[in-house]
């Protein structure tokens, strides 16, 4: 398959900067609101956000373009990679208008982790399972 996540994202005036642009750290946030918001619909059957089977290992951006208040922006994810104990998601923050227009892209690697015994453990097979929908071909 080769399905994306989805979801719009509110640009806030205290995202801005001083020159009226969305500051470099609150695109990270961005991608963050799109795990959770992953998480919430496909994966985590409990109510708590604290509940996520995973700890965040790696995160980078590649800024293409500034984000201004007035731009109507969304979030595009897949699922870059599962391996063993981790697997990475792909993120790009497109215009909701005109999605060629991408304003970031990015990537995070999650490793799967027991809070309770501190350590990484191998991804569930019931993760991978949820996972392998998003899984961009050709990542």
């Amino acid at each position: 398959m080769n399905s994306f996540f989805y979801i719009d994202l509110p640009t806030r005036f205290r995202d801005l900067d001083a020159l009226g642009h969305v500051n470099n750290a609150v695109y990270i946030t961005y991608f963050e609101e799109g795990r959770k918001s992953f998480f919430l619909s496909y994966i985590n059957e409990k109510e708590s956000a604290f509940d996520f089977p995973f700890i965040l290992a790696h995160i980078q951006c590649d800024y293409n373009r500034p984000i201004t208040l007035k731009d109507a922006i969304g979030l595009q994810m897949w699922v870059g990679s599962i391996g063993n104990k981790s697997f990475a998601f792909l993120y790009e923050i497109i215009d909701r208008k005109n999605d060629s227009i991408v304003y970031a892209s990015g990537k995070s690697v999650q490793v799967s982790f027991d809070y309770k015994l501190q350590k990484s453990i191998p991804i569930s097979e019931t993760l991978k399972h949820k996972l392998l929908p998003f899984l961009k071909n050709g990542a």
